[in-house]
């Protein structure tokens, strides 16, 4: 399905996500069952309380209420000092009760904002842009469905359900539809992704379900105040999954409203093979839930003090360590981005200059040599060998010209499997530059004599083989040279 150029500045999307992050206490939310994912041993983490067997009485685990007030925090978002649960209503296998603890007309968290940031691939320009966040509140999960007994013809003979999910924590973020394309809605969720994880309350792992995202999405003529018929879009893993879902159900709807074809408000399902969303059911509304209070849990009251505790607690965000980096050390917006994607890379970028060596020449090792070691060997960068300090001391013996950055290169295979110092490393197998002024004229003599022929094509007009030579002078040395003064010293003779 395409779009031509004209047909998209007829038409105009608004999009706005429900984020579902999964949060990793140790407990459920209103019981002491595990949290801990077990597909071995169904139903095998479940309690009276998270069943929903008659009498019992459910109470709040407050590692819930602190991880909301930090998300909204790190959202800017207004803090309720008075906030309570409701009853969902609706009628499914895998929710026991056959309602779900929620929150409906008090969430705890309202009015937030969450700045994200679009690169051009091609540039590497950084433009930024602030998505609203209508709410944020707390509730439980629902249990898992699973389709067994398959067979070629007609598929699963039956289902059974695993509980063990059933009242493990969520919260609920809610985006203002602000966003306008695949590319800022997979953006918006990368964010908040990186918030959870800065905030230590969640893995975000959407491959795995702790970080579900679902999409409604419409489309209208711009300048048209009024927005289209609203359609939701499940079941996308990725925020790859989200970006191209997107796409495609904007182009869909465009297509109808072209034809004159009706769009329903429905809730439709990305189907990763054949790369387009298909319809599933017809949407609910609110009121279809049925939502009242939950008499079985007292309201919430964040004090003034806890919200102050909670408040001092919180780490440096994502985008205030981009502005950082950016405004104190220099890097280019490109760079920050990538070294703040990760917390742990973060923390031993930042471990690794705080002994003064260069934030750049640092942030390139980072981000080079030894990004692509951890990514082959899939090793978190917390369980790197080379020591922050380590990869210190290797950028300082660079920058005093100790050593060149090709016998940087060389040594850096060892540090990364065997540490310790590179200092010693070097001095060990001989590799300190050659600084030496006479050392080195002598070599770079020897060097031009040996090439006659390149010494006559270079005095006659091709300097180009200016590189030839350093790079014979560089073997010579097996790297040893100093690049700078071999290069001040080559150009005395070559043009001497």
């Amino acid at each position: 399905m395409t779009t031509t150029v004209a047909t998209k500045t007829q038409y105009e999307a608004v999009i706005g996500l429900e984020t579902h992050c999964q949060l990793n206490t140790n407990t459920k939310i209103f019981c002491n069952c595990s949290t801990e994912f077990d597909p071995e041993h169904p139903n095998s983490k479940v309690c009276p309380i998270c069943l929903g067997y008659p009498g019992v009485l459910p109470v709040l685990n407050e590692k819930v209420l602190e991880a909301a007030v930090k998300m909204g925090l790190a959202l800017e978002a207004k803090i309720a000092p008075y906030s309570k649960f409701d009853r969902k209503q609706y009628f499914y296998p895998d929710l026991p009760k056959n309602y779900q603890v929620s929150q409906f007309d008090l969430p705890i968290v309202e009015h937030g904002q969450l700045e994200i940031e679009l690169t051009d691939k091609k540039t590497k320009e950084v433009t930024r842009k602030k998505i609203g966040v209508t709410r944020l509140h707390m509730e439980e999960d629902a249990g898992k469905l699973v389709h067994v007994g398959s067979d070629r013809l007609s598929g699963s003979t039956h289902s059974l359900v695993d509980f063990n999910r059933t009242g493990v924590p969520l919260l609920e973020i809610v985006s203002e539809p602000d966003i306008r394309s695949g590319e800022e809605a997979a953006e918006y969720a990368s964010e908040l992704r990186r918030i959870v994880r800065y905030l230590g309350v969640g893995d975000g792992n959407m491959q795995e379900g702790s970080l579900r995202c679902d999409v409604n999405i419409s489309v209208r003529p711009v300048g048209q105040e009024q927005f289209g018929t609203k359609v939701e879009i499940k079941n996308m893993n990725s925020f790859s999954a989200i970006q191209k879902a997107i796409d495609y159900e904007i182009e869909r709807q465009i297509e109808c409203l072209k034809t004159g074809e009706p769009i329903y408000q429905e809730t439709r399902l990305w189907e990763e093979g054949s790369q387009c969303t298909i319809s599933m059911r017809l949407k609910e509304g609110s009121s279809d839930y049925r939502y009242f209070p939950e008499p079985d849990l007292p309201p919430m009251e964040v004090t003034k003090e806890q919200l102050t505790l909670w408040k001092s607690q919180l780490p440096e965000l994502p985008a205030q360590k981009r502005t950082r980096y950016e405004s104190d050390l220099g890097l280019s917006a490109y760079d920050a981005r990538i070294l703040t994607d990760d917390r742990d890379v973060a923390e031993y970028f930042e471990s690794a200059i705080a002994t003064g060596s260069s934030a750049k020449l640092v942030a390139n090792w980072v981000m080079g040599d030894i990004a692509a070691y951890r990514n082959k060997n899939n090793i978190n960068i917390k369980d790197l060998v080379l020591t922050p300090a380590n990869l210190a001391e290797l950028v300082s013996l660079i920058e005093d010209n100790t050593i060149s950055g090709k016998i940087a290169k060389d040594i850096l295979p060892e540090l990364l499997i065997n540490g310790g110092s590179a200092k010693e490393l070097v001095e060990k197998k001989g590799l300190i530059s050659i600084s030496d002024t006479g050392e080195l004229e002598k070599i770079i003599e020897e060097t031009i004599a040996n090439h006659p022929s390149e010494l006559e094509k270079y005095r006659s007009g091709k300097t180009n083989l200016k590189g030839f030579f350093v790079g014979q002078v560089m073997k010579k040395t097996n790297g040893r040279a100093d690049p700078k003064l071999t290069n001040q010293l080559l150009t005395a003779k070559l043009d001497g």
